[in-house]
């Protein structure tokens, strides 16, 4: 028997400073949070609000569920923090020499952008590593490129405006009230709240400003798209597999609120958009509106460039027209995750998903 292959599970810690706003975590220790993310309360049964930050723990609990994993599949599985000391990470990398990298990071000193220049560390000391290349990951953290290049290739997106920080805020008259405001480069539906989605220049210029402010960078303005929102989940690589898509139920939000995946609804527990915001899979869909919907997240994939795995976030209206809002390499796998859930649904337990991702870019570097 061959000797067991060694994998480093290369993530970061969340990192905290002094801007951030303060949360409570689930033990109940005062914490600092993500910049720019919203406020969500929940009771500790002794009448005092508190906010619980998933995003904080799930990588943490990503990364011990994949290691897990590896290690009950026959791999000799280490995990790695890679924080803001780089040159520690290469050091690592030149002296233990993993024979894989499970790449997780997404982000360096909590910088986003940075995601795709860690990556290209790998390469460049030839390691093979799972999921997307530099490339594939700086495209989809610039939304507004990939709105560029999505709409080259014939596929429909949802219009949209840039507001850079001297711009003038007035809406382009090809969109129209309500629309969306985001920052243009950040993922996790970071920055992303039920006041996100505006019906005013007032409104406007306000979610503009905040994003420019709290973000320093240049905000994207989309129309919004009312109607269902479904995950196309993908994995592999020559012969892509598409998986049985998710859907989110809105149902539980209140009357009040926007039917949007907001960053309290992806991850902060405790809050009505957390809990109001439920994965269903596989999504009630006519065989037709399923074939639709999963060509065109596989044109998605291949034209962004992603590898191993991905996801890709769309919307139809009540007419059944799709619009593409998201592509997303390397998602989030855990096991309550939109693509755990996918993966679920076609028969694919937890370990058998990382371990097809790992098979799948080995195979790349064959």
């Amino acid at each position: 028997m061959g000797k067991k292959l060694r994998i480093a599970i290369l993530y970061n810690e969340p990192v905290s400073n002094a801007k951030k706003r303060d949360y409570v975590t689930e033990l109940g220790i005062l914490r600092n949070g993500s910049n720019g993310r919203t406020n969500g309360s929940a009771s500790n049964g002794n009448g005092h609000a508190v906010t619980i930050d998933a995003s904080e723990i799930g990588v943490l609990e990503e990364m011990e569920d994949i290691k897990a994993a590896l290690n009950a599949t026959g791999f000799k599985a280490k995990t790695v923090n890679v924080d803001s000391d780089i040159f520690r990470l290469i050091d690592y990398l030149r002296s233990e020499k993993p024979d894989l990298i499970f790449n997780l990071v997404e982000c360096v000193e909590n910088e986003a952008a940075q995601e795709m220049n860690v990556a290209g560390i790998y390469e460049l000391l030839k390691i093979p590593f799972t999921g997307a290349g530099p490339l594939a990951l700086g495209i989809a953290l610039n939304k507004p490129k990939v709105k560029e290049i999505l709409s080259y290739y014939g596929i429909r997106t949802p219009r949209h405006q840039v507001f850079h920080a001297d711009d003038r805020i007035e809406l382009d008259p090809k969109l129209s009230y309500p629309v969306i405001v985001k920052p243009s480069r950040e993922d996790a539906s970071v920055g992303i709240s039920d006041e996100s989605v505006v019906y005013s220049i007032t409104e406007l210029k306000r979610q503009v400003r905040f994003i420019q402010t709290e973000f320093a960078q240049p905000a994207l303005v989309e129309q919004y798209i009312e109607g269902r929102e479904v995950n196309v989940a993908i994995i592999g690589n020559k012969k892509p597999i598409v998986l049985p898509i998710s859907e989110i139920d809105f149902s539980g939000l209140t009357d009040d609120m926007h039917k949007i995946v907001s960053y309290d609804a992806k991850w902060v527990h405790g809050t009505v958009a957390f809990s109001g915001t439920q994965g269903v899979c596989p999504a009630k869909l006519s065989a037709d509106e399923e074939a639709i919907l999963k060509d065109i997240a596989l044109r998605c994939y291949r034209v962004i460039g992603c590898r191993d795995y991905a996801r890709v976030d769309i919307r139809m209206t009540r007419n059944k027209t799709p619009y593409v809002l998201e592509v997303n390499p390397n998602p989030d796998i855990s096991d309550d995750a939109g693509f755990a859930r996918s993966a679920l649904a076609y028969g694919l337990t937890f370990p058998q998903v990382v371990g097809k991702i790992v098979d799948y870019a080995l195979e790349r570097y064959q």
